[in-house]
């Protein structure tokens, strides 16, 4: 099985930048696509960003066209999402994921078989 360990959160005025990343546990990651989904306080688990094994395809919510970039880095096993020009509305735990191959329903969590345990983003007006 793949192990996501996410890190990278914090706490971050309106207009900053963050970097998440999603390290694997070892190789199993290799040939995995990831996806990064946010859950704020009371709502349901949404879709961020999806990134294939190559990084030739590339899926964005539309609340974060734009402003985040998803990227790999397939020899390290590692993924980011980068962040920037950071809103309160993207206040939530942000959350790592990975499936076999990109999934035609890449926004829907039951796609992904693997998951990390989250990392808390709190942007301040």
């Amino acid at each position: 099985q793949v192990q996501l360990v996410e890190s990278g959160g914090g706490l971050v005025q309106a207009g900053g930048s963050l970097r998440l990343s999603c390290a694997a546990s070892g190789p199993a990651f290799s040939g995995h696509a990831v996806a990064w989904f946010r859950q704020a306080a009371g709502n349901e688990r949404e879709f961020v960003a999806a990134i294939s094994w190559s990084g030739g395809t590339t899926y964005y919510a539309d609340s974060v066209k734009g402003r985040d970039i998803i990227s790999r880095d397939n020899s390290k096993n590692v993924a980011y999402l980068q962040m920037n020009n950071l809103e309160p509305e993207d206040t939530a735990v942000y959350y790592c994921a990975a499936a076999r191959v990109l999934p035609s329903f890449y926004y829907m969590t039951r796609s992904y078989d693997y998951w990390g345990q989250g990392t808390q983003v709190t942007v301040s007006s």
